[in-house]
């Protein structure tokens, strides 16, 4: 991946980055950086992010922790042939993704794995300095892009939130793109409040809820009285598998039904499901039906059928996250961003829920960052 030159390169350390989601965007960015593909689904690359100084995609420099061997260009022609990246682009860039392979950690912890808490942090935070150091790096971005975990419960740090402290304790802005606990623990409320540090969060909005955010301020606007949402979701591969977890599933559905007790001011009956269908690898299905009463009390069905990849819809907006949370970092910005609401299910602190209000945020927020140079 060729660097521009006089520009400070950028870290994107990635939790879970031999996934597909990291898989991909990996290969995302130095496909879009060789001119191979357009950029497109990245909102960053649209004329309102021109002038805010976001880190060019040729400076990013990728690393991250697993708990699985599988090499990057292996995984990357395992997508390829699920349809997932295109044909011939892993041989293109074999040397971007070996590059960052290179750079991947193990990640923790293991089982047998009998180091305390503090340990596995230190362990994780030694890591990221590592890569800091030997590149040169100006800063870098943990995001986490791993399966999701179970609620946590009790006192007890969970891996993602062992990530996240390690990510405080080198002085790195975080990005949750799960809905694991991450910073959420409320160990790490103090820890975040005093790193001085951006972070965002939590939980990528890629297919159901997305769409979600956009009819629920519909029926809502319209003045339509929403009687029920029922909601099915078919998915494969690594989240498939640890969706079919029920602990791990109910933290997911959490944000999708929070989504529509917000834009309709009420929570309608019905319930999501997430059934894990192995074969459907890395696709996904996502049927809403939505029953509202019209003008005279009129009974009306709306049904949508989302079909499509997991890793094609979130990889875009990680880097997109990445380099939006590298500026915000930049320029001197703490604490958590809501103004990045427009990514997440379930954002940080006090946002707005509707899709059209997320993004009149987002673009807002390009204009500070803009205006910061």
């Amino acid at each position: 991946m060729t660097v521009s030159p006089g520009r400070d390169r950028v870290g994107v350390w990635l939790i879970g980055a031999r996934g597909s989601v990291a898989t991909t965007a990996v290969a995302g960015c130095a496909a879009v950086t060789a001119g191979l593909h357009a950029p497109t689904g990245m909102v960053t690359e649209t004329p309102p992010f021109a002038d805010c100084g976001l880190p060019p995609l040729s400076t990013l420099v990728f690393g991250g922790h697993d708990t699985v061997d599988c090499p990057l260009p292996k995984r990357a022609e395992a997508l390829a042939a699920e349809g997932v990246l295109p044909h011939g682009l892993p041989s293109a860039i074999t040397s971007e993704l070996a590059a960052a392979d290179d750079e991947i950690r193990a990640g923790g912890p293991l089982p047998g794995d009998t180091r305390a808490p503090d340990e596995l942090i230190d362990s994780f935070a030694a890591d990221i300095r590592d890569f800091l150091r030997r590149h040169s790096l100006a800063r870098a971005v943990v995001v986490n892009v791993a399966s999701t975990e179970p609620a946590a419960t009790g006192s007890a740090l969970p891996p993602s939130s062992l990530y996240a402290a390690a990510a405080l304790r080198v002085g790195c802005p975080y990005v949750n793109f799960t809905p694991s606990t991450g910073l959420h623990h409320p160990a790490l409320a103090g820890p975040a409040a005093a790193s001085g540090l951006p972070y965002a969060g939590r939980d990528g909005k890629t297919g159901q809820t997305l769409l979600r955010s956009v009819l629920g301020p519909m029926f809502a606007q319209r003045a339509l009285t929403v009687r029920s949402w029922s909601g099915t979701n078919l998915l494969g591969g690594g989240d498939g598998a640890a969706l079919a977890d029920p602990d791990a599933a109910a933290a997911k559905n959490a944000g999708k039904e929070r989504v529509l007790t917000d834009t309709l001011g009420t929570t309608p009956e019905g319930e999501t499901h997430i059934d894990d269908v192995p074969s459907l690898g890395d696709w996904k299905t996502a049927w809403d039906h939505i029953a509202f009463d019209g003008f005279l009390g009129t009974r009306m069905i709306l049904q949508t059928t989302w079909q499509g990849c997991d890793s094609a819809l979130a990889a875009p907006l990680v880097l997109d996250l990445a380099r939006l949370v590298s500026r915000a970092h930049e320029t001197g910005m703490s604490g958590p961003l809501p103004e990045l609401a427009f990514y997440f299910k379930d954002p940080l602190g006090d946002a707005p829920s509707a899709l059209g209000d997320q993004y009149a945020a987002l673009v807002a927020f390009a204009g500070r960052l803009g205006a910061a140079r």
